[in-house]
């Protein structure tokens, strides 16, 4: 949202707002059934002109009406049948300390969302109308993070790169010592061995590679996590939609990096997404989305 709704859309939604209609019709009839309506209904119209001109003179309430113009701009997220479950899948074959993790991050959302509603003001809905859909993509990417470390996690611990090492060591040495001029049986003994080796030194780039993205996924999972904190606390500050919806627009482009990544990693997790759309993960009660 770059600018504002405009003074026609502003001075369109204060008029229909339902009490001023409500207002403004009981006025109109109560002054045709007057005995001066002729001096009554433009009494009506000018209170209300100077009412639409007093509401939209009011930066609260245009910041408002901007809001609600930007929501409605935005694609509809679609729910999909039954799509809570890959979210209670995740989540349920975390490991207890990334699940914690995860837990205390949704929670400190839902906590900065409950603040800032106990503010009361029309600002801090507005806030959370536009931050919510951006959290909860953030909020999936970081799970997935976290099934991605675990996944990699798991696989260097299932081997060793010293482990690689010494089978390839060993195939080279068998390999060295075949005869120099080979019969038909040693050639294909020595082609074997060949084989064997490049099978090894390929899992050992698997390996290597698999650690740089351990690393790669720790660290962003910590970035993620502090945009994550960021833009929940943004309804406390009461920030307005234009510098709210520049950060989330911010966010959206810092986060395409991140799932260009993440299928990358599933060469190496297995792990494929089965759905694309971020579950409302803040509206979803992992009371029983555990188990």
């Amino acid at each position: 949202m770059t600018s504002g709704a405009g003074l026609g859309e502003y001075l369109k939604r204060a008029f229909l707002y339902r009490w001023n209609l409500l207002v403004f019709i009981g006025g109109v009839a109560a002054g045709v059934q007057s005995p001066f309506p002729d001096a009554v209904i433009p009494l009506v119209m000018a209170g209300e002109l100077a009412y639409l001109a007093g509401l939209v003179s009011v930066p609260r309430f245009r910041d408002a009406i901007d809001a609600q113009v930007y929501k409605e701009s935005q694609p509809p997220r679609i729910q999909v049948q039954g799509a809570v479950q890959p979210l209670a899948d995740i989540v349920n074959s975390l490991a207890p300390e990334s699940r914690r993790r995860f837990e205390t991050l949704r929670s400190r959302c839902l906590e900065m969302r409950a603040i800032a509603r106990g503010i009361g003001s029309q600002q801090s809905s507005t806030t959370e109308d536009l931050s919510t859909p951006a959290l909860d993509r953030l909020l999936w990417i970081f799970l997935r993070l976290l099934r991605s470390q675990q996944s990699i996690e798991q696989f260097l611990q299932s081997t060793s790169a010293d482990l690689i090492r010494a089978r390839i060591n060993e195939a080279q040495a068998k390999l060295a010592a075949a005869p120099a001029a080979p019969s038909i049986n040693d050639e294909r003994f020595k082609r074997s061995l060949q084989d064997s080796v490049a099978a090894q030194e390929m899992r050992l780039d698997n390996y290597t590679r698999a650690g740089a993205n351990a690393e790669f996924v720790r660290l962003e999972l910590d970035r993620i996590e502090a945009k994550i904190q960021a833009l929940a606390e943004s309804g406390i500050n009461r920030q307005d939609p234009d510098t709210l919806s520049s950060q989330i627009e911010g966010v959206a482009e810092s986060v395409q990096s991140t799932e260009t990544a993440m299928r990358e990693l599933q060469q190496i997790t297995g792990l494929v997404d089965q759905m694309q759309e971020p579950p409302a993960i803040l509206e979803a009660d992992l009371r029983k989305v555990a188990q």
